[in-house]
């Protein structure tokens, strides 16, 4: 069978170990391809985002990223993934604006992302409980995509059990927990997207333009190293630039092919 779809990479962002992290489909197209084609290839994979690029002009790419379900303004995680099966230094032009990423001395992926911080907001009806027993609740805040919810402390974060359903329903794209761990000085989160058919997405790249903001503003800090509790974990670095954020990290490709359709 002649190949005609283009080539398929599945590669694990924010880590450098195989199986950890958060694994992201990143298609690469000789040429733009129909949407439908590109969400119906995207339910195929059933990862949390699959990026498609293709070429642009003057040195940069096309890049479009769709969940199982639809298609999304930004996506960190699909991002990094994508700038490394092209070697690193990459740019886009994307639905949220121009991107850039560039390797680091450390062999860190850097992505230049727009800053998100989220506004104060009433919480929700029923958040409490859609967040299961035990989670202290400290303040309810709004980005542009997603709501952010900042618990007591990292304990806090790792005891959600989310009532999907109950998520869901609230009209945002997820829902992020998030806390400040002393201990280990970093910050920590879990994300939940069940709206856009990711039930808790690994680690969230774009997630963290609202958690680096939040937590920039609430520590006086430029810098910080964040981990994402989810089962397969992953880490990030943030840095604050003005009205832009840093985010860092690390990928390996699981897996290349091709897409016979």
């Amino acid at each position: 069978m002649t190949s005609s779809g283009g080539r398929l990479f599945v590669v694990d962002a924010f880590t450098d170990e195989p199986f950890r992290g958060n694994p992201a489909g990143v298609v690469l197209l000789d040429e733009e391809r129909d949407e439908n084609w590109m969400q119906a290839v995207a339910s195929e994979m059933r990862h949390s985002e699959t990026a498609f690029v293709s070429p642009g002009e003057d040195g940069w790419w096309r890049l479009r990223w769709f969940t199982p379900t639809v298609e999304v303004d930004l996506c960190g995680h699909a991002t990094l993934a994508t700038a490394h099966v092209l070697g690193g230094d990459s740019r886009f032009r994307t639905r949220s604006g121009e991107l850039a990423c560039s390797v680091s001395p450390q062999g860190w992926i850097e992505m230049d992302f727009p800053a998100d911080p989220p506004a104060s907001t009433e919480p929700p009806p029923g958040l409490a409980r859609a967040l299961g027993d035990g989670v202290t609740v400290v303040a309810v805040t709004r980005g542009v995509s997603d709501l952010l919810v900042e618990v007591a402390g990292p304990q806090d974060v790792r005891s959600v059990r989310p009532d999907l359903d109950a998520l869901a329903e609230i009209p945002v794209r997820g829902v992020i927990t998030t806390a400040f761990d002393d201990a280990a000085d970093r910050v920590v989160s879990r994300c939940f997207y069940p709206a856009v058919g990711v039930p808790e997405d690994p680690v969230t790249g774009s997630a963290h333009c609202t958690i680096g903001s939040w937590w920039f503003a609430r520590l006086g800090r430029d810098e910080l190293l964040a981990e994402q509790l989810s089962p397969r974990g992953g880490m990030l670095r943030l840095s604050r630039r003005g009205d832009r954020i840093g985010l860092s990290g690390r990928a390996v490709t699981v897996w290349h092919g091709e897409i016979a359709v």
